[in-house]
């Protein structure tokens, strides 16, 4: 059983920065790929990056890449997402989650944590 913790969301003026945490319990958190979801009001949960268990791949959506990097710390059981110039498309319900094989789907997670809410003021 792993539980995850988002924290660091919050309200950001439009081309400010933001760093989500997402701290897991368990003793095997290199054993899961981590992956950054987000759901905007009214729309479908979308991927936005994903790492593996060693860190050493990650992937972006095209709509993130170039302004997001996603990291963990496996000493510290917790996963990162660095947000820079951030849009007002990117106010969302971001929420991390792990799955022992890379997936970009929300179908291949094992475990959600309850997401921290990013809102990005124009």
């Amino acid at each position: 059983q792993v539980q995850l913790v988002e924290s660091g969301g919050g309200l950001v003026e439009a081309g400010g920065s933001l760093r989500l945490s997402c701290a897991a319990s368990g003793r095997t958190f290199s054993s899961y790929a981590m992956t950054w979801f987000r759901q905007a009001p009214g729309k479908e949960r979308r991927f936005v990056a994903a790492i593996a268990g060693s860190g050493n791949s990650t992937y972006y959506a095209d709509s993130v890449k170039g302004r997001f990097t996603v990291s963990r710390d496996n000493a510290k059981n917790t996963v990162y997402l660095q947000m820079n110039s951030l849009k007002p498309e990117d106010t969302a319900v971001y929420y991390c989650a792990a799955s022992t094989q890379l997936h970009t789907s929300t179908r291949g997670m094992d475990y959600w944590g309850e997401g921290t809410l990013v809102t990005v003021s124009s």
